[in-house]
């Protein structure tokens, strides 16, 4: 996707989205001058929505949105965080849509926990080959690497907290379903493709997954952390005793750190994170683990680097005004912020053969849209293809 098209499409749905923005927040800041203390605190379920019609730089134009639900499965614990249950959708110009929740609910005093992930999606995607050199020297194009995948994904992921430590163990499942359809020539002609039975007709996967999951959290706010750190690992096997088509395992781990920088006044924080995803067994050619996403190396095409190895890792720099409450003005103002990062990620088919390191930075705008619940939008550059791409969506990166 070329840069003028890019700072077209940013300016449009900057556009958009800062009006309508800014009419939902000048109308809370009125509604909550007009609002006693008492109706305040009876509220629990906030809802914030924005959209119109917008740019991915995976899927073009299209009409969409996200919304943003939070609350508190039990009002009367002042001391249970807010469940955040966010959400987008997308409808397409290209034909088809989309959407995702990844829930993040909290439950009896923090005890237990339900996080993951819900989707469904007919949308037209690329596919550029497994490995750094197919993924590096295809051309994204209707003929090279279009398919459309029609599918979706059930991934809860249930945590317990082990006795009063910072310390969460559980489970997960993972049912997804992944029908590639309308397959373009240089997808066909792809070894991989056709070694796991696709032909012109397309490809299915349908495949469950049982997981371990080991969490130990000590972030202050998980949806937008000021503090405190995260350390994950989980290990998901997908096998067909399980009714699904394929034997293969998938084991992640995820750092992430933050440190709000006083110094420099409030709400000014420098979060990090390191990831790595790792494959074994029969994987499904949508299921390597890739390179670039919404949520880490935002600049890379999703999918565009995928190999049965991945590792990433970002710093990011998290900035919101403090401009005061007196007036409605400097209350909106005191919603707005930005953020700026950079990262390196790599790809490889085993631990001992590493791709050459995939550089990414990028800067953003951030909205609050509830307290210390962000809209973001990011662009983000990818040097190694000199693309520039944008991204929306609610709630911080990581």
């Amino acid at each position: 996707m070329n840069l003028k098209v890019n700072v077209a499409a940013l300016v449009a749905i900057i556009a958009v989205f800062f009006c309508v923005s800014n009419i939902n927040l000048v109308k809370a800041a009125e509604l909550d001058t007009l609002a006693t203390d008492s109706v305040k605190a009876k509220r629990n379920l906030r809802f914030s929505m924005l959209g119109g019609p917008g740019y991915s730089p995976d899927f073009g134009f299209l009409i969409g949105g996200s919304a943003l639900f939070t609350f508190s499965t039990n009002p009367a614990d002042t001391a249970l965080k807010r469940s955040v249950v966010p959400v987008a959708f997308a409808y397409m110009a290209n034909g088809g849509g989309s959407a995702i929740i990844r829930p993040q609910l909290f439950f009896n005093h923090d005890r237990f926990r339900i996080f993951g992930q819900i989707s469904a999606k007919n949308t037209i995607e690329n596919y550029y080959g497994i490995g750094y050199a197919n993924n590096s020297e295809i051309e994204k194009g209707e003929t090279t690497t279009e398919y459309r995948n029609i599918g979706y994904r059930f991934n809860p992921v249930l945590l317990f907290r082990y006795k009063k430590t910072d310390l969460f163990l559980g489970g997960s499942i993972d049912i997804s379903q992944q029908n590639i359809t309308e397959p373009s020539q240089g997808v066909m002609n792809d070894p991989v493709y056709i070694a796991q039975g696709g032909d012109s007709t397309g490809l299915k996967f349908f495949n469950v997954g049982l997981g371990v999951n080991f969490n130990y959290d000590t972030r202050d706010v998980p949806a937008n952390a000021y503090s405190g750190m995260l350390l994950e690992f989980s290990a998901t096997y997908y096998s067909k005793s399980f009714g699904g088509e394929s034997d293969y395992g998938v084991y992640n781990f995820n750092y992430r750190q933050f440190k709000e920088l006083k110094f420099l006044g409030e709400r000014k924080v420098l979060a990090w994170m390191l990831k790595g995803q790792f494959t074994s067994g029969d994987v499904p050619l949508t299921e390597y683990a890739p390179i670039g996403s919404p949520f880490d190396l935002r600049g890379y095409y999703m999918g565009q680097y995928r190999d049965s190895n991945s590792m990433a890792g970002v710093v990011e720099y998290r900035h919101m005004f403090n401009m005061g409450d007196e007036t409605w003005l400097r209350r909106l103002g005191s919603k707005m912020g930005f953020a700026a990062w950079c990262g390196l990620g790599s790809i490889g088919p085993d631990m001992s053969n590493w791709s050459p390191l995939l550089p990414n930075y990028g800067v953003g705008i951030r909205i609050e849209v509830q307290p210390r619940m962000n809209f973001r939008m990011d662009i983000g550059k990818d040097p190694i293809n000199n693309q520039t791409l944008l991204y929306f969506n609610m709630t911080e990166a990581f």
